[in-house]
């Protein structure tokens, strides 16, 4: 090529459109562990889905397993029922309850 600019800049170019074909994830993410470059799960609180880290079963397949053992699994929305805001927006209260008792104030308004 007579301008090595030109291929540079075309080279990279292409790499910005198309990317190496790899995820920016670096973890493996599941049906159930829904797993975002942002989330780093080392906080009591789950922003992304508002509700402790402990139980968020968006998060970790482990967790969202044992959910689903107990019968307690919200098949539509791919989450407990017991957290499945969208079938019973009364449940968010019962967490924002416990995020208020813990840091006195409101939780951060989830991500997802």
């Amino acid at each position: 090529m007579k301008n090595p600019m030109l291929f540079g800049a075309i080279a990279v170019l292409c790499f910005v459109a198309f990317g190496c074909g790899k995820s920016p994830i670096n973890a493996i993410s599941t049906d159930t562990e829904k797993v975002s470059a942002q989330h780093t799960h080392d906080s009591w609180w789950c922003s992304e889905h508002g509700v402790p880290e402990e139980v968020c079963a968006q998060c970790s397949a482990k967790i969202a397993k044992d959910f689903k053992a107990k019968g307690d699994w919200c098949k539509q929305h791919d989450r407990p029922e017991s957290q499945c805001f969208i079938c019973h927006p009364e449940l968010e209260a019962k967490f924002v309850a416990l995020y208020e008792a813990k840091f006195g104030t409101k939780p951060p308004k989830q991500t997802e």
